[in-house]
């Protein structure tokens, strides 16, 4: 697929079940490159690639990254709420005059028998809490929960990868460790179990974490569902065999 003179030396910019897909094909296709995660969990999945944790330093950092590393393409595939990275991607690509395509996932959609509000974002769906106190799923990852503590008459179910480092101000909470993806049935009995009302989801997309909005829809739960940050322009695929097609195009224009 691949000519020896080019030698593609991939950044993958990971974090989701896309990049670790994504990975493996990269592996099996003998493909050089580097898989980045974030440092937000304590035990990152093993990757078949070289790997790095942690931050790069703003644009400036990511960009002398790209050049000692002789980076030639950057796949960004982390979380579609990891906006600030996607954004430095964006600005360093266009910096350093590498090409760079996003693998994303496509978004949640509403189906029939669903009762979702869509708000712009995490302020929004703190707004939008009932005023009553209520049995709250926040299904919204730990960065975003402190803000939360602002309702406090409120009980909140909290589903976490890793335990909290630091005690959660929320006054009244039950955490959950489990690393999806998650199922339906178990889903619905967690909600049941916890007595439910109201889940407040990112809109994430994909099959990992979407049982809980299916249990939404069987139990007759509403979702206050956080729509998307708006990104730069930038092109995007959702399939792992775009990224492989758009890596051998590359290499034939000798990019």
């Amino acid at each position: 697929m691949f000519s020896q003179d080019t030698n593609p030396r991939v950044l993958l910019l990971g974090g989701t079940a896309e990049a670790s897909r994504m990975a493996l094909a990269l592996s099996a296709a003998r493909i050089a490159g580097v898989f980045s995660y974030a440092g937000r969990t304590v035990a990152p999945l093993a990757q078949p690639m070289q790997t790095r944790i942690g931050g790069f330093g703003g644009v400036a950092g990511l960009v002398s990254y790209l050049r000692n590393e002789a980076i030639t393409h950057v796949i960004d595939a982390t979380h579609p709420f990891a906006a600030q990275m996607s954004r430095h991607a964006v600005a360093a690509s266009a910096e350093t005059g590498l090409p760079l395509l996003a693998l994303e996932r496509p978004p949640w959609t509403a189906e029939a028998g669903d009762d979702w509000q869509s708000v712009p974002d995490q302020t929004a769906a703190l707004a939008a809490l009932p005023k009553a106190p209520a049995r709250i799923f926040l299904a919204i990852g730990k960065q975003s929960l402190p803000m939360f503590a602002a309702r406090p008459e409120h009980h909140y179910l909290l589903r976490l990868v890793d335990p909290p480092a630091a005690p959660m101000r929320l006054p009244s909470a039950d955490i959950v460790l489990a690393r999806g993806p998650f199922t339906l049935a178990g889903d619905i009995a967690l909600l049941r179990q916890h007595r439910i009302e109201l889940i407040i989801a990112k809109n994430a997309g994909g099959d990992g974490a979407r049982a809980k909005l299916d249990a939404a829809r069987v139990l007759r739960l509403k979702v206050l569902m956080i729509e998307r940050p708006a990104l730069c322009a930038r092109r995007v695929v959702t399939a792992v065999e775009d990224v492989l097609g758009w890596l051998a195009h590359c290499d034939r224009l000798g990019v």
